[in-house]
Parts: C-alpha cells; sequence; structure tokens
C-alpha cells in the first residue's frame, strides 16, 4: 500500500481543531515563564513579533498535538482529556528546536529570525530548558496514577531525542554513517517524540498498555516517515514552502538519509560523493560556509545519481505502512483510525 493524496479538507480540520483545542492552554503554559522567558517563548511560538507587538506567525504544522487529541479519541476518551499530552509535546518538540537552532547555526525558522538571532544564544538554551521542565510539569498535574504513567513516557521519549541530537551531531564530523546507524538516530531524534504524541492521549484517557504501545509503534513508524520526508525536502525542499535555505541539509552537513544511502550504494557516483563528502567532513565551518551554489547542488545531484533520493522516498512509504499495519493489532473506533491514515497520508505527501 502506497500513501494515498492526502484528504485536504479532512486534514486541514484536524489540524485546525487540534491549533483551537491546544493553542489557549500552551499559552497558559508559557505564560508561567518568568520574564523575560515568557516574551522570548511567545517569540518562538510566533505569537509577538521582535518588538513583542501580537503577530499570526506560523506555529508549525501541528502534527504531534493533533496526534494526542486523537489518540485519547482512540481510548474512547474526549479529545480534550489529551490537550495535557498535546501541550506537553510540544513543549519538548519546541525546547529541541530552540537548542537545534543554535547548534546549527540556523537564523531562519518559520520564515522569520530564529530565538537566538534575535535574543542572543542565552535566552535561546534558558527558554529551551524551561519549556521542557514545563512539559513535564504539564503532564503531572493530572490523576497521580495516570499521570505517573503519562509522566515514564514522556521523560523516556525526551531522552530518547536528546540521544538522537547527540548522535546528529557526531554525525557531521564522521566520514562514514551507516544506514542503520542514520536509522537509530532518526527514530531517537524523530520517532520517539511522535510515539509520545501518538500514545499520551490514551494513557491519559486510562487505556492499557496494548492499545498505548500500538499507538506508540504507530506514532515511532510515522515518525521515520516523517523524518525521511524532512531528509529529502531538507536537499531538495522549495525555500519558498519550507523556510529553510537552499541545500540546507548539505550546508551543515548532516548525514540524513539520502546521504548515507547514497554513499552506501556502488558505482561512480557514490564513490566521487564520498570522496567529496569525506573532504568536507575536515573543514572548518568557516571553510565550508565559502562554498558556493553549484558546489552543493552538485553534491545533491550526485546522492540523486547515486540512489539515495529514491531510497529515501521509498524507506518513507516502507514505514507509513509499518505504521499503518500497527492500528490493525488494536481495536479502533472506525473514524478515528481513519483520521489517524489521514494524518499519516498528510505525513508522508507534503512540500514542507
Amino acid at each position: 500500500m502506497n500513501p494515498a493524496a492526502p484528504r485536504p479538507h479532512a486534514v486541514a480540520e484536524l489540524l485546525e481543531r487540534s491549533r483551537e483545542l491546544t493553542t489557549p492552554a500552551l499559552r497558559e503554559a508559557v505564560a508561567r515563564l518568568a520574564p523575560p522567558m515568557d516574551t522570548v517563548g511567545a517569540y518562538h511560538f510566533g505569537w509577538i513579533d521582535a518588538e513583542g507587538r501580537p503577530a499570526e506567525g506560523d506555529s508549525g504544522k501541528a502534527v504531534r498535538p493533533a496526534l494526542a487529541l486523537l489518540s485519547a479519541e482512540a481510548a474512547g476518551a474526549a479529545p480534550e482529556v489529551g490537550v495535557p499530552g498535546a501541550v506537553a509535546v510540544e513543549l519538548v518538540h519546541n525546547f529541541s528546536l530552540l537548542h537545534d537552532d543554535l547548534m546549527d547555526g540556523d537564523e531562519q525558522r518559520r520564515h522569520r529570525d530564529t530565538v537566538w538571532k534575535v535574543h542572543g544564544p542565552a535566552q535561546a538554551i534558558l527558554v529551551g530548558d524551561a519549556l521542557f521542565a514545563l512539559a513535564g510539569e504539564i503532564i503531572l498535574d493530572g490523576d497521580d496514577s495516570i499521570a505517573a504513567r503519562g509522566a515514564r513516557r514522556l521523560a523516556s521519549a525526551s531522552r530518547q531525542l536528546i540521544d538522537g541530537q547527540a548522535q546528529d551531531i557526531a554525525f557531521e564530523h564522521r566520514e562514514r554513517v551507516s544506514v542503520d546507524e542514520c536509522l537509530t538516530m532518526e527514530g531517537n531524534k524523530t520517532g520517539a517524540l511522535l510515539a509520545f504524541a501518538a500514545s499520551i492521549g490514551a494513557v491519559l484517557g486510562g487505556a492499557d498498555d496494548a492499545l498505548a504501545d500500538a499507538l506508540d509503534t504507530y506514532g515511532r513508524h510515522l515518525g521515520l516517515a516523517f523524518q525521511a520526508v524532512d531528509d529529502l525536502l531538507g536537499i531538495w525542499g522549495d525555500p519558498r514552502s519550507t523556510g529553510k535555505l537552499t541545500w540546507s541539509d548539505l550546508r551543515q552537513r548532516k548525514k540524513s538519509l539520502p546521504v548515507v544511502a547514497a554513499m552506501a550504494a556502488e558505482g561512480p557516483a557514490a564513490a566521487r560523493l564520498t570522496a567529496l563528502l569525506t573532504a568536507d567532513a575536515k573543514k572548518s565551518r568557516e571553510e565550508f560556509e565559502d562554498f558556493d551554489e553549484e558546489e552543493f547542488a552538485a553534491r545533491a545531484a550526485l546522492i540523486e545519481e547515486a540512489g539515495g533520493r529514491q531510497w529515501t522516498a521509498d524507506e518513507a512509504r516502507r514505514r507509513y505502512e509499518t505504521a499503518i499495519g500497527a492500528l490493525d493489532a488494536v481495536p479502533l473506533p472506525l473514524d478515528t483510525r481513519d483520521r489517524l491514515t489521514a494524518l499519516a497520508d498528510f505525513v508522508v505527501v507534503r512540500s514542507k
């Protein structure tokens, strides 16, 4: 089974519902932060501009909170039951974005300057740390026994996410990374948090571990599909859609799936690419930043010629199919299953 073109109205309504239910609670959570972190956090989420004026910035795709709400419905609960989980997953996700932008030197996110660029590196670190701590508080505000189950899942997902980020950074200066190592890294960095998002609503709704674990599996493989698509967009995405520079991942020397799959292939394109990227790994950041567009374009062409682009697209489909298959292991309301499938379609068939 291949992912179908997502049903645009159904998915748009699902994501809009997620924003409507989650954003007020998320704003309340961020408002708990001490000044100026509350203001910096509001800027990061797109609620105000750099001068502190109200803004309607792009707050992201809202896939993770949508999963948390659907997860609650999968357990037979109202979607509102999943709101604390949706808020927690958004807080942890944005903690990682604040730190990632600083570590990667990214100056733009969602078509505007990143927090470290506007408010400085120290505030980016502090606000990221504060969002991470706040996520745990939000989960622990609930019923003791249920909150403990949710907090354990949040702690495990957060640790894996941080492991994945550490692996991602370490890979940048390694000459070779295997496909299995890359998949492990991406399973940690992206899959773990989507697994949490897809299961936390069910946990908060009182579901047993069988249902929560099946949804966790769905989310984990959906996360790997999501990251595979992100990796494609990180090289070949249109900057007008992604909000990032052309050849974004190549500029950062990321050993993403298209890169490692191409390097693992045989043939002259793979050999030439490997020679170039091996030399790149030894260059300083300053030397690397002197590259022109043609040099990045040449590397992207070699990745495609060696088969890395197609392999990654196929991997996204494989992970999508595994995610959908996990839903068959447990009884689910038919409309909830349909929405989980539509959301998975959206994740794999997208341009940003």
